[in-house]
């Protein structure tokens, strides 16, 4: 028999790339503590995982082929290449078809005498759990989400506070929450509020939820300065002791190379045109959210109207800038149809405020770069998340005037960016935003809160450190 080898975790993240990025920060939180990684992927997806890893020895990728599906256009092995969200139901039940393959991993290590400590898995491979217990691994589960956003998704799942109400402004009792300020059943989002959870996409969110109570513990993505307040409410709802293992933000893990500039030469010229410090406002949406034609007409002559320079990040593959704007916005204005890196863009000190779908990654980098966010939620818990960086910490403003046919008009937009970028309520939001930023990095450095939670999260998992990398 093989002698053991060092200890390693395997990490199998969703195909999505909003749940692959944190968790290749993770990896690299571990490799900093001497902690060998296998990635479980799709063979989509290695060449944008290889981005993130320069010849790192301690990470390993291990691919397993994508299940072939007459649902999906041939090819599309990640989220972000679904033609639409109508597709995404089909995408959750391919992956599905992977348990054979992720099955014969672990048959082969425990053969080799080589398995994982754990394995950390996706909130939406549940299905991870059955066989982690037949080979004796602890199965931990990652969601990439915040603590806040999972206690009040859970609430929500298990009270139906929604139902109790007679209207759309009368406040909801969260049962296990205390809020610092008061939610409605405009705040919760569509895909919570059917009333018997029996549509399609409810069943396997419940199947995946009970697998997740069943599991050994779950990664947060965030630190402790501004989650412990929802620490027990989201630990209530745990079976066996389980913990919520706050160790973010996972991106400070890996500090950008310096000098903080993006890679495209486009915007690194036009950050360079507009040198004056927090002058430009970035914009994105993430790249799961569908915005109607109509809807970015509006925000295009929205930014226009503000009269500050920004750069924009269209994901739409079928809309065009409408007639005579491009003249109007020239030099002052970027408009993005390829990848762009976020971060960077966020970081440089040209960068003033951030037009934001609120996804949770995104919060995070603006967090942690002390841009203040104009918070625009669309689906899931960017709602939730959108309260707690305007209500809850003061980072940020919200875009709220929604017009007919639930389009934001350009007017608004327009006010919302000049009250984000110059006036008052966005100087306090700037101010704070930099406060945190502050409080972030020191979480993640030695002796910080979420230092100290992956050191005990290790520990538990029954792993030495004998030399510590600084992080």
């Amino acid at each position: 028999m093989a002698s053991p080898a060092a200890p390693h975790i395997v990490i199998f993240p969703f195909l999505a790339y909003g749940h692959l990025v944190p968790l290749l920060d993770l990896s690299k939180a571990f490799t900093q503590r001497n902690i060998k990684i296998t990635i479980i992927t799709t063979p989509g997806n290695v060449s944008f995982i290889h981005k993130h890893f320069s010849r790192n020895p301690q990470v390993h990728i291990t691919e397993i082929p994508f299940p072939i599906t007459d649902d999906l256009p041939k090819g599309c092995e990640n989220t972000a290449q679904l033609p639409s969200m109508a597709f995404y139901m089909h995408f959750l039940k391919a992956t599905r078809k992977l348990q054979e393959p992720f099955h014969q991993i672990l048959q082969h290590m425990s053969q080799s005498n080589n398995l994982p400590i754990c394995v950390i898995s996706d909130f939406f491979l549940g299905w991870t759990l059955p066989i982690c217990h037949e080979f004796g691994v602890p199965r931990l589960v990652f969601h990439g989400m915040s603590v806040f956003g999972l206690a009040l998704s859970k609430t929500v799942w298990v009270h139906m506070p929604h139902l109790h109400v007679f209207s759309d402004t009368e406040p909801l009792n969260m049962p296990g929450l205390e809020l610092p300020f008061t939610l409605t059943r405009l705040d919760v989002p569509e895909m919570l509020q059917t009333p018997d959870h029996n549509d399609p996409i409810s069943r396997l969110t419940a199947e995946d939820g009970q697998s997740e109570l069943d599991s050994w513990g779950v990664i947060v993505n965030s630190f402790l300065e501004i989650e412990e307040p929802y620490v027990p409410s989201l630990e209530s709802f745990f079976v066996n002791g389980a913990k919520s293992w706050c160790v973010g933000p996972l991106i400070l893990y890996d500090p950008p190379t310096e000098p903080v500039e993006p890679e495209h030469p486009m915007i690194l010229k036009f950050l360079a045109d507009h040198a004056m410090p927090e002058s430009v406002i970035y914009v994105a949406f993430g790249t799961q959210a569908d915005v109607s034609n109509s809807q970015l007409d509006e925000v295009a002559f929205g930014l226009e109207m503000s009269g500050h320079p920004f750069i924009w990040v269209v994901r739409s593959k079928n809309w065009s800038i409408p007639n005579g704007l491009e003249e109007g916005v020239k030099g002052r204005g970027l408009i993005m149809r390829e990848w762009v890196d976020q971060r960077r863009v966020l970081a440089h000190r040209s960068t003033g405020g951030f037009l934001s779908h609120c996804g949770w990654n995104s919060v995070l980098e603006s967090i942690c770069e002390g841009i203040p966010v104009l918070a625009w939620p669309m689906m899931a818990d960017q709602f939730f998340n959108a309260r707690l960086v305007v209500d809850g910490l003061g980072a940020g403003l919200s875009v709220a005037s929604v017009g007919p046919e639930e389009i934001v008009g350009r007017k608004a937009i327009s006010e919302c960016v000049i009250e984000l970028m110059g006036e008052e309520k966005g100087k306090n939001a700037r101010d704070r935003v930099k406060e945190l930023s502050l409080v972030a990095r020191k979480a993640v450095q030695e002796g910080g809160s979420s230092y100290d939670n992956l050191s005990r999260l290790i520990d538990q998992l029954g792993v030495s450190e004998p030399s510590l990398s600084m992080v």
